[in-house]
């Protein structure tokens, strides 16, 4: 006698209510039997058939697979469905209409000094949620200590770290220029200083295992471009197909961060990729493309790049940007200098490219530690007896 199928059951929370999961592997029979009972539903989302958890479904459910499958309930009572939970809507902010149309000025404002959109909506941000923050209190009358308890109680709540601050301070002083009713002293805003994070960077090796373990195509180009280039993830989101220019081997980088143009090279050993993906996925408009020729995203660069850096078998965290940064400072290590490097970045400042020197520092690299030179003529001293070693008893 053939034995019989198994129908796994299951509970999960779904639209608000506890649902008993009945999953089997695809067959005609259970599929008919799964529909008699009444309420049972399809879910694309669960990929499963699901009815309400209750007493009376699940007697009903052993009743109608009785004799056509052995109904597993291991799962269903062992791990029961847990709520999931919550989160409070969004708090809105409390703003009378005469800050609404201050904060508007404000923002036309900024789009007249011709500031990036980044920057507008980021400092268009920051004073609505200050002047949100002091709601109870007028414009004109706001000082330099509801800015420090704005930091003491919004910032520090938050863990926002020491450059937003800065940029919040930036936005600060931008306003009370535009608006200069307040009793904010400029003189007295200081920005805290800022903090020397080293950027993550891979080493070579690291760099062509990602690629060879990016399998698919398109990812591979992305992650290749990323690195081969120097490119910034918005710069590689916005390249256009007809600024590839391939018989100059150069991509040509329309305005990028801080409405910079500038050229990046393309790589001799990416050209047969390059021609690989333009031939296989003949993008249109921009070089790579989401549905129906969309601009793609940068949650699913980094989405894949997180899982080509779990196949690669990289602990560290990388980001689009950590192969930004590995390019700059690779470029460093085989001796191309601070200015050169400053170009292809399109960096405005000398002082943005020199943190790189800190990281590729073959100078400091290649010093001994004093514990080698002191292990080194202890060997010498005992005429190469390789006793002393600090995995053993020296």
């Amino acid at each position: 006698m053939a034995a019989l199928p198994t129908v796994t059951l299951q509970s999960q929370y779904y639209k608000d209510s506890n649902q008993i999961l009945i999953g089997f592997k695809y067959n005609e029979a259970l599929i008919k039997l799964v529909r008699t009972l009444p309420n049972a539903v399809w879910s694309k989302t669960l990929k499963s058939w699901h009815i309400k958890n209750s007493p009376e479904h699940l007697k009903l459910i052993f009743s109608v697979f009785k004799d056509h499958a052995f109904v597993d309930a291991k799962l269903l009572f062992s791990k029961p469905a847990v709520k999931p939970k919550t989160f409070p809507e969004k708090r809105q902010r409390q703003l009378s209409q005469d800050n609404k149309n201050l904060l508007n000025a404000f923002f036309k404002y900024l789009k007249g000094k011709r500031y990036g959109e980044s920057t507008v909506n980021t400092y268009c941000f920051f004073m609505a949620e200050f002047i949100d923050f002091n709601n109870q209190k007028a414009i004109h009358f706001l000082n330099n200590r509801d800015v420090e308890l704005f930091i003491e109680t919004v910032f520090i709540k938050r863990n926002y770290s020491v450059s937003t601050q800065r940029q919040f301070i930036s936005a600060l002083k931008l306003f009370i220029v535009f608006c200069p009713d307040t009793q904010i002293n400029d003189l007295e805003l200081t920005r805290p200083k800022k903090s020397t994070i080293l950027p993550s960077v891979l080493s070579q090796e690291e760099t062509i295992n990602l690629l060879r373990c990016t399998k698919n195509l398109k990812h591979r180009a992305i992650l290749a471009l990323l690195y081969s280039a120097g490119l910034r993830i918005s710069e590689l989101l916005n390249l256009r197909v007809e600024n590839i220019l391939i018989h100059r081997k150069q991509i040509f980088i329309k305005n990028a961060k801080g409405r910079k143009d500038r050229y990046a090279t393309l790589a001799d050993s990416f050209l047969p990729l390059l021609q690989n993906y333009l031939m296989t996925y003949t993008p249109s408009v921009y070089f790579v493309e989401g549905k129906k020729g969309s601009m793609y995203s940068a949650s699913s660069v980094r989405k894949f790049l997180a899982k080509s850096c779990q196949e690669a078998n990289i602990k560290t965290t990388v980001t689009p940007h950590t192969l930004r940064h590995s390019y700059a400072t690779h470029l460093l290590e085989n001796g191309v200098g601070i200015r050169h490097i400053q170009e292809l970045l399109g960096h405005s400042k000398p002082e943005t490219t020199m943190i790189y020197t800190h990281v590729a520092r073959k100078d400091l690299i290649n010093i001994k530690s004093p514990l080698d030179h002191a292990l080194e003529q202890l060997l010498e001293s005992q005429k190469g007896d390789q006793k002393a070693l600090l995995s053993r008893n020296i």
